[in-house]
């Protein structure tokens, strides 16, 4: 290796170390009390550091960094580090669909006729019409959100596994406008007297 590629590798350790380092202090500051509980003294917070380093090394900074605004924008609780694992795939491993909260606000903010609207990715679609349109409209809270990240990371997994969502056309929902039948409308009048 060229000195040039050896100063490079310590200024990407520097920055991962300056990225654990961030998504701690952005942790404490978000759950505190939640936070001191587990990571209390200087040892137990050395060596929660060195095992979310450990962990995390396979993710880039700016995918922690992301994950990071996510988990403290999403959840009330401190994150354990399997939620933190999952933020992080789920960023590096979108493969063209939205994350669950651009997904559930996409629903939220939809309108009727739902086929008709434009969705980012029909797993959005069809995750609003499990849950219950009326749901999506009326009421937004903590159970609404967890059930419908339950049900979209399902049916992405679904898609990755090989399986189609296709949102149905308005076409094929109507049936064709026939020109009406005059004879049979004037024999109708005539019968019933109208």
């Amino acid at each position: 290796m060229t000195p040039l590629g050896r100063q490079k590798s310590t200024l990407n350790k520097e920055k991962y170390i300056e990225c654990i380092d961030n998504l701690f202090l952005k942790l404490e500051l978000a759950y505190h009390y939640q936070f001191y509980k587990v990571f209390g003294t200087d040892d137990r917070l050395n060596e929660g550091k060195k095992l979310w380093a450990m962990s995390l090394k396979s993710f880039s900074p700016e995918i922690i960094t992301e994950a990071t605004e996510n988990v403290i924008g999403a959840q009330s609780y401190l994150p354990t580090l399997t939620d933190f694992l999952k933020a992080c795939s789920e960023i590096n491993s979108h493969n063209g669909f939205p994350s669950v909260e651009e997904a559930y606000i996409e629903a939220r903010k939809s309108y009727a006729p739902r086929a008709e609207f434009s969705w980012s990715h029909p797993i959005v679609y069809f995750t609003g019409k499990k849950i219950g349109w009326n749901f999506i409209d009326e009421k937004d809270s903590r159970e609404l959100f967890s059930s419908f990240k339950k049900i979209f990371n399902k049916l992405k997994e679904d898609v990755l596994n090989g399986k189609e969502f296709k949102i149905p056309t308005p076409d094929s929902n109507r049936s064709e406008n026939k020109p009406m039948n005059k004879k049979l409308f004037e024999s109708l009048r005539k019968k019933h007297n109208v």
